[in-house]
């Protein structure tokens, strides 16, 4: 008998896809969207599936805003399931209602990551029991539906005032699930812990969005963005990275092109270019502190292109 190969890997990880850049909540870490508030249109998601799904392994419905304000939320999760293309998304959970959840435990979801800092960010000294034992019933329907389901709880508040209410919370979550967690974290080493499953708690800690007002860093770096991922907004605006949300890097339109085209561009193509030489071509990208996260590997790129 022949052995077995495993498919080839796609070029992408991930395509961000904002589905709605509107969000219930006002979180200090999540700056407020200057564009137009809106959601997107799903005629436009199925365009955009399509295009990503020859490309990408997986597709995450959120880039800014969040994913279950989408009136028509359950219809999108459909289409990814018409085009096999599994679905990662990031939600603060508020929302949760019983036919979301029956969307969000449909077999194309591959892992649901609940942003649980969101909560203690918007309502300080309030009791959180109501909230997370909402995401406990998700989590429980899960590992009975959807086994197979990776969840996520996020704590990315590890350098903010709401970081000293962690420890309570993750108390809950050892009782919910009948477990003992590691209490104490350095992210430099190791970001996530089993809890139970295929559930992880993951912890970070903040980071500044890039803004075109802000100072210059550096013009040498690199980045993941064109490699490993790229985003599309609400109005179908093609951007290099997940953290482009204002669409000021704009690579191409979906509402008119492929994702393909858009990245066979030159400005797409110049991007790509400069990051594989450690070099930064955009603005953007120039007062981008996340790009520090990758100084090593880009003083390596540099080196090797002289």
């Amino acid at each position: 008998m022949a052995a077995m190969t495993a498919p080839p890997r796609k070029r992408f990880e991930k395509i961000y896809v904002e589905i709605s850049n509107v969000c219930n909540l006002k979180c200090d870490f999540c700056p407020e969207v200057a564009r137009d508030k809106d959601v997107m249109d799903a005629g436009l998601f199925a365009r955009i599936v399509a295009d990503a799904a020859p490309l990408a392994e997986q597709v995450c419905l959120h880039l800014m805003g969040e994913p279950l304000t989408h009136p028509r939320f359950a219809e999108l999760i459909d289409i990814c399931a018409a085009r096999s293309l599994p679905v990662n998304l990031t939600t603060n959970g508020t929302l949760l209602s019983a036919e979301r959840t029956d969307a969000l435990l449909s077999p194309i979801v591959r892992q649901v990551n609940f942003s649980l800092h969101s909560f203690e960010a918007n309502f300080p000294g309030q009791d959180i029991g109501s909230y997370i034992e909402k995401i406990f019933a998700f989590t429980r329907k899960a590992f009975e539906k959807r086994p197979d389901l990776y969840v996520n709880y996020r704590l990315w508040n590890l350098d903010g005032s709401e970081a000293s209410k962690n420890d309570a919370l993750i108390s809950r979550i050892e009782k919910a699930f009948g477990v003992e967690l590691e209490k104490q974290i350095d992210v430099r080493w190791r970001k996530g812990r089993h809890v139970v499953n295929r559930l992880y708690l993951h912890f970070d800690s903040r980071f500044e969005w890039p803004n075109p007002a802000a100072p210059l860093l550096s013009e040498t770096g690199t980045c993941r963005a064109l490699s490993s991922h790229l985003g599309v907004l609400t109005d179908g605006t093609v951007v290099p990275c997940c953290l482009d949300k204002e669409g000021v890097t704009v690579l191409g339109d979906a509402r008119r092109q492929t994702l393909s085209e858009a990245l066979a561009g030159e400005r797409a193509a110049a991007m790509a270019r400069g990051f594989a030489q450690g070099r930064l071509v955009e603005d953007l990208c120039r007062r981008c502190a996340f790009i520090a996260r990758f100084d090593g590997k880009a003083r390596r790129l540099a080196a090797a292109a002289r």
